[in-house]
């Protein structure tokens, strides 16, 4: 365990290769008890049907153009495409070209009974 207090990542899109054909890969790259980073590669015409989720969620689009459904409305995203979600936003993606997305995936703060913020 390093006592390095940051991470730096050189090539993010790098640390996956492209998609085979008709498929969507996915690697953790960094997780802690704030959020969860989840890097995604798409083959062109691959997606992830709606859904949601139960944290807040921040997607980046590294590379690519997709078409991104958030709340039942489509939008067209391509490189630097940022898009934050609150939970329960229902969501989905289409790889329209070959596509690395980056997801944030926000852990919400849980109090403990009978705390509070002053």
């Amino acid at each position: 365990m390093s006592n390095i207090p940051y991470l730096i990542i050189n090539d993010l899109a790098g640390m996956l290769d492209a998609a085979p054909q008709d498929s969507i890969t996915s690697r953790t790259v960094y997780k802690d008890d704030h959020l969860k980073v989840i890097l995604f590669v798409f083959a062109e015409g691959q997606s992830l049907s709606e859904h949601t989720a139960a944290v807040p969620a921040i997607i980046h689009i590294l590379a690519g153009e997709a078409t991104i459904e958030l709340g039942g409305t489509s939008h067209p995203a391509q490189a630097g495409t940022w898009i934050h979600m609150q939970a329960q936003v229902p969501h989905g993606i289409t790889a329209r070209t070959p596509l690395t997305m980056l997801l944030t995936m926000l852990q919400q703060r849980v109090e403990a009974p009978g705390t509070s913020e002053a």
